[in-house]
């Protein structure tokens, strides 16, 4: 059992360390660059206090990204990531005059771990593969929020100049964002463009963008649109507008590849990983969905011990707060959100995929139950279902999940 315990108070350039003892006393303070030589000076600073491969110093630190947190995990250490606003009410215990410092912030990060070590959890020792299908996930999920909030963006915009354009990519299930509108925008960004396009040019443009299927339809409802009577800008205001919307287009244009390109390198990492098979066998989990649980999980079934643990880090486990006669249940919100996220989109799809699960929904909102509420305790039942099954290395089944459903 280790009688040293090692603060890091991260920063940009520089890090600064503190190590205490069992009693708290400080034995080492130091400072270091963000550098691999202050990597060198951490992990000599630490062997001189009893450092060894089998009984390692553990480490709390404020972030569980970066090069230097990648490093001390590859050593076997344990992680402990502190949250910040956890570390900062910790400080006054130790500091009444509220001052603050850096080296002061890594000695309360040590003495977090030295009080208080069974209430914090370790980085998890998941697999390389299953680290880097983290990192592919939540830049997809980036990149997709980045594609709604510019098409958002691009959509606000031409509503001030060219409305009719909006009628456009009405019926198509990827909006503003398919290959047809984006095409036929750059190709004519104005009214005025747009209603001189010939036939000839309509057709053009919809090969260009791909449509292989009912091209001629498809030309004639353009045309049409196209050429209806609408309201102008004034000529150069008209201009100053379109250039704007090429402007934004290139940003969505961009933000679409990427999406669509981290997409693909996600479900190949996923696909290649062991509990790819379990956890698509959910129904409501293709490889998308399931490549974003799987990053929030990780593949380290021993972090969470039980199934209550999990729904409660994916924030589908209610709070209740009793105190005398008065007790009230409430949503968690403090909660892993990208899981949360996934957790809503999968509990959406289930409900077509899977008659339990839409027996279990219905029967929710019979109680007058709101529709996020009775999803949330979907996913939270489905979650349960999960855990049980990575644990055990079972697919999942439908009349186990749902023995009361005939």
């Amino acid at each position: 059992m280790t009688s040293v315990f090692c603060g890091i108070d991260w920063a940009t350039d520089h890090h600064d360390i503190a190590l205490l003892d069992e009693s708290g006393s400080l034995l080492a303070k130091l400072r270091i660059d963000d550098s691999p030589t202050g990597l060198t000076q951490l992990l000599d600073l630490l062997a001189r206090h009893g450092d060894t491969p089998d009984n390692p110093i553990p480490v709390a630190i404020e972030t569980s990204h970066g090069l230097l947190v990648a490093c001390l995990r590859a050593t076997g250490r344990p992680i402990y990531v502190i949250n910040p606003l956890t570390a900062a009410r910790y400080r006054d215990r130790y500091a009444l005059s509220r001052k603050k410092s850096d080296h002061l912030d890594a000695k309360v990060l040590a003495h977090i771990l030295r009080t208080d070590p069974a209430e914090h959890r370790p980085l998890p020792a998941d697999s390389h593969l299953a680290q880097a299908i983290t990192v592919l996930a939540r830049a997809q999920q980036d990149a997709v929020w980045d594609r709604v909030q510019t098409g958002n963006r691009l959509r606000s915009h031409l509503r001030e100049y060219f409305p009719a354009f909006l009628t456009v990519f009405r019926h198509f299930r990827e909006g503003l964002a398919s290959p047809v509108s984006r095409t036929l925008l750059a190709a004519a960004p104005t009214p005025t463009q747009a209603a001189q396009l010939t036939r000839t040019q309509l057709r053009a443009i919809l090969k260009k963008a791909g449509r292989q299927r009912e091209i001629t339809d498809e030309v004639e409802r353009l045309h049409g649109l196209l050429r209806e009577p609408q309201m102008h800008q004034l000529p150069l205001v008209e201009q100053a507008m379109a250039t704007k919307t090429l402007a934004l287009l290139r940003q969505f244009e961009a933000a679409c590849t990427s999406a669509d390109e981290l997409e693909a390198a996600v479900v190949d990492a996923f696909t290649a990983h062991k509990d790819a098979e379990i956890i698509t066998s959910f129904p409501g989990l293709g490889h998308l969905t399931g490549a974003r649980v799987l990053a929030e999980l990780g593949d380290d079934h021993t972090r969470f011990a039980t199934a209550r643990a999990l729904k409660a880090y994916a924030g589908s486990a209610p709070i209740t707060r009793s105190s005398g006669r008065k007790t009230t249940i409430l949503a968690r919100h403090i909660k892993n959100q990208r899981l949360a996220s996934a957790g809503y989109n999968w509990a959406f799809a289930a409900l077509t995929a899977s008659p339990g699960a839409r027996a279990h929904y219905d029967r929710r909102r019979a109680t007058e139950e709101r529709h996020v509420a009775a999803q949330r305790n979907l996913f939270n039942r489905m979650l349960g279902c999960l855990h049980h099954c990575l644990t055990h290395r079972i697919p999942y089944d439908e009349q186990t999940a749902f023995p009361d459903i005939a």
